[in-house]
């Protein structure tokens, strides 16, 4: 008999943590992690048929049909190292991608098994990110709040005038919220409906939330 792969997705708004604690599952999980941007650029840098699909409809300033991303990702899933599974980080984004992810593993006779819904005040979500700072010389990250420079707007390594990147801005920080909210976080009732769905409180230390994710996965 053999056993199910696990394949686990990360939901959660910018800033939530995701990449943070996806590194720390993957790596207390032995599971390769998936994320869609490392995808695309994957593909692009190979020049891959799904690649060249895809950069074409990039090139006239259009969205990438679904069915290329999904493509990618089932591509992706197929490789040796995801036989056990793998953490999806990134996708789906919209009902419409989880639906034909969801009918694509049942095809393969699988299916996600779990799904991880981390959830932070979206204050602090804007507070996380317009708080940032980087170095202009040597790209170093500062926060005005947790990760404060020793002088104000100075970099601690070599000096450098810090500043704050336009994604960063508070006005673009809230409009990355709103497409979330509009298009992503209606998954999370969509794999509720399905039953694999915990939620995560993210306004915790890294640690205590890579706990409470952990304790959430501990009967895969």
């Amino acid at each position: 008999m053999t056993t199910q792969p696990n394949y686990i997705i990360l939901l959660g708004p910018p800033a939530a943590g995701k990449g943070t604690q996806a590194a720390i599952l993957c790596e207390a999980l032995g599971l390769p992690h998936v994320a869609s941007g490392d995808l695309f650029r994957y593909n692009l840098k190979n020049k891959t048929e799904l690649g060249m699909k895809a950069k074409a409809y990039m090139d006239r300033g259009e969205l990438v049909p679904d069915d290329i991303t999904i493509a990618m990702v089932l591509d992706r899933l197929a490789r040796p190292d995801c036989k056990d599974g793998a953490l999806l980080d990134g996708f789906p984004r919209t009902i419409t991608q989880a639906e034909a992810l969801d009918k694509a593993l049942d095809e393969k006779g699988t299916k996600i098994t779990k799904v991880l819904n981390i959830q932070v005040p979206e204050a602090l979500l804007i507070e996380r990110v317009s708080g940032r700072r980087i170095c202009k010389t040597c790209g170093e990250t500062y926060h005005i709040a947790y990760n404060k420079p020793k002088v104000a707007g100075v970099c601690d390594h070599d000096g450098g005038e810090l500043y704050q990147r336009n994604d960063d801005k508070p006005e673009t920080v809230q409009k990355r919220l709103e497409v979330y909210q509009e298009q992503t976080s209606p998954l999370a009732g969509y794999y509720r409906d399905q039953g694999i769905v915990t939620d995560i409180n993210g306004n915790q230390a890294i640690e205590d939330v890579s706990k409470t994710l952990l304790a959430a996965l501990k009967d895969l």
